[in-house]
């Protein structure tokens, strides 16, 4: 009789239990449905989502990404072309400034010094010292390394505002430096720089290094995709989420935390040897503020720490403003008003990094 009793007991605690967790669910919904243009977006990414999650989907994406990518100098005008090679420059700053911001979590204002390293770098010696440009990508590396070190050491101890400020600092100094040293031509910069050769084929043309920056963005992508899913991406998403926590359950925070600024950095400092080589001149205008406040805004307004979404956001900063050149000045004003428009609806990003 007891065990019997005892039966219908737990009986009755998991029926209320279940009309209990239902009566929940009915009263607080777990996902918040948003109408307008806001909640046609989610839907939309949700649906990007789950096509990129099975094979045949990035098959199928990433196909039709390159068929009409690759297809382009077919149709497009000279300007056209100058103006999609300047977004696919600014989405490989924007995918090395994602593994420092969007991976790790630390604030970088001054990641226009990181391919100002690389830039002046690689100049130099083809300018000055006459090196053959495909083998000054392994020196700009290694300059990238010992900056990142320099830079990195007091960063790594920081946090927050005073992390900002520091980077900030570095990214002036930097400038500075190149603004006043003779071999890197002061204020004027560096001109007339030889343009390399590939396949005994001169980069003359702007169709050229359009393909040149296209196999640059799908290496420096599934660099930085599998630098995620490896072992160092989820210490630095630790560190991101809660350096504490990560710390205390044994992550060496500073030591990763060098490591992404290292990564960041070298990444930036082949894209800027690739931007000077492209322009056969650089000045110290080129590395100001505005730029590490761009590229940070990026990958800010594509989504921190998805890589298709800092490219997204690296396109729009590129391609919106040549869209309105036609209206002068006013084109800025426009370009804030949709930058406000963006975060206030979509404060997490246009392609943010899915919560599971």
């Amino acid at each position: 009789m007891e065990h019997n009793e005892n039966i219908k007991l737990q009986n009755i605690e998991v029926t209320a239990n279940t009309a209990a967790a239902e009566e929940a669910a009915v009263e607080e919904p777990t996902v918040i449905q948003r109408k307008g243009i806001a909640g046609a977006w989610d839907n939309f990414v949700e649906g990007m989502y789950r096509l990129v999650e099975t094979t045949k989907g990035k098959i199928l994406v990433f196909g039709i990404l390159l068929i009409a990518v690759g297809t382009m100098p077919l149709w497009a005008s000279s300007y056209v072309l100058q103006v999609a090679w300047n977004a696919m420059f600014y989405m490989l700053l924007a995918i090395g400034c994602n593994i420092i911001v969007g991976y790790c979590g630390m604030c970088d204002l001054g990641y226009a010094a990181k391919f100002a390293v690389g830039a002046y770098t690689s100049a130099i010696l083809v300018k000055t010292f006459g090196w053959n440009f495909w083998l000054t990508l392994p020196v700009v590396i290694i300059f990238a390394i010992i900056a990142a070190c320099i830079m990195g050491g007091p960063v790594v101890r920081l946090r927050s505002d005073y992390l900002a400020i520091v980077t900030l600092g570095f990214g002036e100094i930097v400038r500075i430096v190149a603004r006043n040293l003779e071999i890197t031509g002061s204020a004027s910069g560096i001109s007339g720089i030889p343009r390399p050769y590939l396949f005994g084929v001169q980069l003359t043309k702007i169709w050229m290094w359009f393909f040149v920056f296209i196999i640059l963005v799908i290496i420096f992508v599934i660099a930085s995709n599998r630098l995620k899913n490896s072992r160092f991406g989820r210490a630095l998403e630790y560190i991101r989420e809660d350096e504490d926590a990560a710390e205390a359950m044994g992550v060496d925070v500073a030591r990763y935390k060098l490591w992404a600024f290292i990564m960041g950095t070298v990444f930036g400092a082949l894209a800027g040897a690739f931007y000077a080589m492209q322009m056969a001149a650089i000045s110290p205008n080129s590395f100001q503020f505005l730029q590490s406040a761009n590229i940070l805004l990026a990958v800010v307004l594509g989504g921190m720490g998805k890589v298709p979404g800092v490219m997204a956001g690296a396109a729009f900063f590129a391609i919106f403003p040549e869209v309105f050149r036609d209206i002068g000045e006013y084109r800025m004003l426009i370009f804030g008003i949709a930058l406000v428009i963006v975060m206030i609806f979509r404060p997490q990003g246009l392609w943010p990094e899915r919560r599971r």
